[in-house]
């Protein structure tokens, strides 16, 4: 009954956020300042599922420079966790096949994300030409998940190159995004317990070359892979034994 009742909330919020969240985004399409605006309200849908979201950013979070922010891609619970630590003026990069889904697909591509072809490995090169040229020509920041697909609460996947091409490309740090596992999380239990969504140091990027991209790319995945093995721990303690984990 718990899981029909989300359902049909997540529903109803989809429809209003398509019809007013396009009408608006159509006054100026492709803002990127859309995307800070809907991933605050996709965050907040968390306490309908009985989520307590805790998200840890810096004080000047919001006052820092162009960047390339990666965070750990988990499954569809990440629309409504990991969203919350989007800031303002950054744009994602994302599948092309999200824009043909219903209702959220047309409000991701108005909003100004960027759909990149990933069975296309010349045409996502070419999309991150595209990245770095639009970094230097505005001061928009790119999300990126650089295992490039869900990891389903195994962990932390490997990292594909493209975020640190890209990062080296552009000349701008790198900032981890990590939250902590949602594997436990279900539909049907009142109370999911603790998530925490936790923003790490800048990775500077400057006087790198491309002969760098496995390195940084290395470096990057430790310092998230011991950041999601600690945040996992405290929600652990946090959580007790009434909500479980699956790993």
């Amino acid at each position: 009954m718990i899981a029909l009742i989300r359902i049909l909330a997540v529903m109803l919020f989809a429809i209003i956020m398509f019809i007013f969240g396009c009408g608006y985004c159509l006054l100026s399409p492709r803002n990127p300042k859309h995307v800070f605006t809907f991933g605050r309200m996709f965050a907040a849908m968390s306490k309908v599922f009985g989520i307590t979201l805790e998200l840890r950013i810096p004080e000047n979070a919001y006052q820092r420079g162009q960047a390339i922010y990666i965070a750990n891609h988990q499954n569809t619970w990440d629309l409504f966790t990991v969203s919350a630590a989007v800031t303002p003026k950054v744009v994602t990069v994302g599948k092309k096949s999200l824009a043909w889904m219903p209702l959220f697909g047309q409000l991701y591509w108005l909003t100004g994300n960027i759909l990149i072809d990933r069975a296309n490995k010349s045409k996502a090169k070419g999309t991150i030409d595209q990245v770095v040229d639009s970094m230097r020509k505005s001061d928009v920041s790119v999300w990126m998940f650089p295992e490039g697909t869900r990891s389903r609460g195994r962990g932390l996947l490997p990292f594909k190159a493209g975020a640190f091409h890209a990062a080296i490309g552009a000349q701008v740090p790198i900032i981890p995004i990590v939250c902590s596992s949602t594997d436990h999380l279900k539909l049907n239990r009142w109370n999911n317990g603790h998530v925490i969504v936790e923003m790490l140091s800048p990775v500077s990027t400057e006087g790198l070359s491309k002969e760098d991209v496995r390195a940084l790319s290395r470096q990057c995945h430790q310092d998230m892979l011991e950041k999601l093995t600690e945040l996992d721990a405290e929600v652990s303690m946090l959580n007790g034994p009434n909500v479980h984990s699956h790993q």
